[in-house]
């Protein structure tokens, strides 16, 4: 059967990445049953063929209406989807989907009229939110990162200045890498319009990170590899932690001074 992703090496690499990151997740525990969700904005690697490809789906609506996004196409995980399953067969486990000219509807368009994650709507409102700003980035990514969310359920952990200067101060590598820290959004329904209103204001702030307190992690960058990366750095360091304290001490933590260097060197913000 042929597939949308056929002689389109450019849209068939994305999805290699987001096959590849699922398995990721899987492997270290992070995706459970069907939990997590990728949204990766492939736009710009639409031609005029799959513009004018005939939907496989009925106008879907999205429940907000999302001016920026017009004329998008995004791949997304599906709803009730394994993470596992999707890093075999990416296209039984997600579609690629594009927004209608209103905003606030979208279709199926490649390969199976897979229905995406029930989280679509927090998910687009962030590419929408991105879109204006003007930002590169094309990958949200959601999932549970074991560490981190077991910190989330100690309050004096959801102060963004906080959380983001132990975990900073753990590895060099997290200063270096995951530069602006672990942005924080207060316990939410899960997929409600008041969780994504959060999750954009956090991402307002800079943070390229969110944790959805006692829930899981939301991450946005140029691609869905740098993603995973920025998290996986960042739940390194709250493995590194807990490790200590399951050792019977409190880790010394980096010093501001040895942390400064690290900005110097990688000419990061101070």
């Amino acid at each position: 059967m042929a597939s949308i992703l056929d002689n389109r090496p450019a849209l068939a690499k994305v999805v290699e990445d987001i096959a590849e990151t699922a398995g990721y997740l899987w492997q270290k525990g992070w995706a459970e049953r069907n939990g997590g969700n990728i949204t990766v904005n492939v736009t710009e690697h639409i031609d005029d063929e799959v513009r004018k490809m005939t939907a496989i789906s009925e106008p879907i609506a999205i429940g907000l209406t999302l001016p920026n996004l017009k004329g998008c196409y995004f791949y997304c995980k599906g709803t009730q989807m394994r993470m596992r399953d999707l890093a075999r067969r990416p296209m039984d486990n997600g579609s690629i989907i594009r927004i209608l000219d209103d905003c606030a509807h979208y279709e199926i368009v490649a390969d199976k009229p897979v229905k995406p994650t029930s989280e679509i709507p927090s998910h687009l409102a962030v590419h929408n939110y991105l879109i204006g700003k003007g930002s590169s980035y094309k990958a949200s990514l959601h999932t549970h990162p074991i560490e981190l969310v077991a910190m989330s359920h100690n309050r004096e952990f959801l102060n963004e200045d906080i959380i983001s200067r132990l975990l900073w101060s753990m590895i060099p590598e997290t200063k270096a890498f995951a530069p602006r820290g672990l942005g924080i959004v207060p316990y939410m329904l899960p997929s409600s319009k008041e969780l994504a209103d959060e999750t954009i204001k956090a991402i307002d702030k800079n943070f390229d990170v969110v944790m959805w307190e006692k829930h899981g992690v939301f991450a946005v960058d140029n691609d869905i590899m740098s993603a995973f990366d920025q998290i996986d750095v960042l739940n390194k360091s709250a493995n590194i932690y807990m490790c200590a304290r399951s050792m019977g001490f409190m880790p010394d933590g980096m010093s501001e001074h040895q942390m400064l260097e690290i900005s110097n060197v990688f000419n990061l913000p101070k």
